[in-house]
């Protein structure tokens, strides 16, 4: 059956963005992280803030950067096993319901969490992010077979833009709430914040029955030998790996997103701890200002989208937005007011969007169209992109914790960055090997 370019498939796979970006800009970006800060500071700008976990100490913002590599690592061991079973079996749309379902009701789990219950709390923390990336692994290898090359950009984008769009309208719901505690009946900020995670559970697993509905099942692609499912799906990764060696436009583009990714997605993640402990910044302004990065985020996304299509193509579009984060992350570690952070985070709204949806759907452009096997690729995608950011998360937090600043840690994001620039433009001088589209 032929789905390609179908808009009522199109806008329920984007319905998926709707759903758990819900999660990505509460619990990762805006409320989360400074609720987090808060119940386990003490509240003294001139000490270091430690926190126990498992009998051991950590700064506190080490062990959050710590939890999310975590459960980044369980990720990229888990997704090559799940994503053979799916090709396998062609459950591509029953494991992003587990993993939805997982992710969601950990976050749900989260409205109890307390000091006291910190133990508990960060293990639900690193399931609900085992269960946002996981879901993206089978998400994202719908894209190229939803639609087509010539509108995979398009459509990439529109992901994100309903992304976007539905994580805001839930995080000004919680605003309400964060905000105007005692309207409702609550005790406070703190409660209201333990609320917001079980709003973010909810509407997750509401908003992605539309997905779940819509979306084809997909088809078996190749018999597994149930003894051996364990190992399936690394002999995917492995054959993926050789076919991406015999396409050197491929290989370096993957090179390239490997690095970049190390610091796109940790500067998203640890942006508001790094303004609250940096800059003692209070809540209420760190969460309108994550919110005014999400809503730049949606025009970013099309104009980078529009860039490559009508003028550029992909590939100069995507060293002119890493060379602008480089520069964010070098003007992040001079910062020391306000509003310094406002025009830094409104810049980086701008491309976060923008770097995110081109990766994907360029990506997606390189691989061959008329494989079935789009999962294993984007498994080997997934994979690529979660190494990375356990290796930018745990960078992060231990260079923190080696000199004791948070800015330290943006040297070592700028040469990520720096790293992905030249893959990017060692990139143009191989030919694609695709003629689908233009893409230098």
């Amino acid at each position: 059956m032929e789905i390609k370019n179908d808009k009522k498939v199109i806008r329920s796979w984007a319905f998926f963005d709707w759903a758990n970006s819900a999660y990505n800009l509460v619990i990762t970006s805006t409320i989360f992280p400074a609720y987090y800060t808060i119940i386990t500071s003490d509240k003294n700008n001139d000490t270091i803030d430690y926190v126990t976990f498992l009998g051991m100490r950590f700064v506190n913002s080490a062990l959050y950067n710590y939890a999310l590599a975590f459960a980044f690592l369980v990720i990229a061991l888990l997704s090559p096993i799940l994503s053979s079973i799916a090709d396998s079996r062609g459950s591509k749309k029953l494991f992003m319901k587990v993993f939805t379902y997982m992710g969601s009701l950990a976050c749900c789990g989260l409205f109890f969490f307390e000091l006291e219950t910190l133990q508990l709390s960060i293990v639900l923390f690193i399931i609900a992010a085992i269960g946002f990336w996981g879901s993206l692994v089978f998400y994202n290898a719908y894209l190229p077979e939803i639609a087509s090359p010539d509108q995979q950009d398009k459509v990439s984008a529109t992901g994100y833009a309903y992304g976007y769009i539905g994580s805001i309208i839930l995080q000004l719901m919680c605003f309400v709430f964060v905000f105007f505690p005692s309207a409702f009946g609550l005790s406070g900020g703190e409660q209201a914040s333990r609320l917001s995670f079980l709003m973010v559970g909810i509407w997750w697993m509401l908003f992605a029955q539309i997905p779940f509905k819509n979306l084809p099942k997909g088809n078996a692609v190749h018999k597994t030998n149930d003894s051996k499912w364990m190992t399936d799906g690394f002999r995917e990764l492995k054959k993926v790996w050789v076919q991406v060696k015999a396409m050197p436009y491929l290989k370096r583009f993957l090179m390239a997103f490997f690095f970049y990714s190390m610091g796109v997605q940790t500067v998203m993640l640890v942006a508001t701890i790094f303004a609250e402990k940096q800059l003692h910044m209070p809540t209420e302004k760190l969460i309108a200002t994550i919110l005014l990065l999400q809503i730049v985020a949606i025009p970013g996304a099309m104009l980078m989208s529009w860039l490559s299509r009508s003028y550029f193509g992909n590939v100069k579009v995507l060293v002119g937005v890493v060379v602008i984060w480089i520069g964010c992350c070098i003007s992040a570690y001079f910062i020391t007011t306000e509003m310094q952070f406002y025009c830094l985070a409104a810049l980086i709204g701008l491309i976060m969007g923008g770097i995110q949806s081109l990766s994907r759907s360029t990506y997606s452009k390189f691989l061959p169209q008329e494989s079935p096997d789009h999962t294993a690729f984007f498994s080997f995608y997934d994979v690529t992109e979660k190494v990375a950011l356990v290796i930018g998360m745990f960078s992060f937090g231990y260079i923190e914790e080696l000199t004791g600043s948070m800015q330290n840690s943006l040297i070592a994001l700028a040469a990520f960055f720096a790293a992905g620039l030249v893959f990017l433009i060692l990139l143009r001088r191989v030919e694609p090997e695709t003629e689908a589209t233009s893409l230098n």
